[in-house]
């Protein structure tokens, strides 16, 4: 059974002549604990597509199924968005999106607590998360305090938090240097493997994606395996 199915995907900005096809009939499948890389070029949709997966960004057209489920078919909704990447996506931005007045273990707690965790045992399991990281002395530290590879890495433990199915990942070890990055994709990997977490994983560095089962490279919108 496939954590994720995605059908004839495809997201066009604007209209007539200006219209930019940004995908292109995207389809693939993505089964538990699976990890996926997709690499191209800026501007090839690698980002878009995630922001699609998710419904941070409407389709345009295509069909999105989630452990079995149709959440997206040709402008239906099929589910209440938010909830929806609240119990099933941990997402992975570029940049660190952390709340400014958060410290370090809240920022990935906070998380838990929306999902309906209690207070306590959200904070433990985010100390946990930090020093998989190696950020457990940073962990009363202020987003402002921390340098910019410190917060993206509180940002991963905060996609990991509620330990969702699918993990998507936009350049997470972009702002990393390569012994850090490195140790960030061997944990999603771990995931992976231990917990049945499917990853997808969007990446400029090809040194980063050793192991993964599948390599996609994305033209112009469209989608051809490596």
């Amino acid at each position: 059974m496939s954590i994720l199915h995605v059908e004839s995907l495809s997201k066009t900005f604007g209209h007539g002549e200006l219209a930019v096809r940004a995908l292109r009939d995207v389809s693939f499948s993505v089964e538990p604990g699976e990890l996926m890389a997709l690499l191209g070029p800026s501007g090839s949709g690698k980002s878009t597509l995630l922001l699609c997966i998710s419904l941070i960004l409407e389709p345009t057209a295509g069909r999105i199924v989630m452990n079995e489920r149709t959440v997206y078919d040709n402008a239906w909704m099929g589910v209440d968005v938010r909830r929806f990447r609240r119990e099933n996506i941990g997402f992975i931005f570029q940049g660190h999106n952390l709340i400014p007045f958060l410290n370090a273990r809240d920022n990935i707690a906070v998380a838990m607590e929306i999902n309906g965790a209690p207070g306590r045992s959200a904070r433990e399991r985010a100390s946990e998360l930090l020093d998989y990281l190696e950020l457990g002395r940073r962990a009363d530290a202020l987003p402002a305090n921390l340098s910019g590879g410190e917060q993206q890495r509180v940002a991963i433990g905060r996609a990991l938090a509620n330990s969702p199915p699918l993990i998507l990942a936009d350049e997470p070890t972009a702002s990393l240097d390569t012994g850090r990055g490195t140790k960030v994709m061997e944990l999603l990997k771990r995931i992976a493997r231990e917990r049945q977490t499917a990853v997808i994983a969007v990446t400029h560095d090809v040194r980063m994606i050793e192991g993964f089962d599948v390599v996609w490279h994305l033209e112009d919108g469209q989608m051809v395996e490596a």
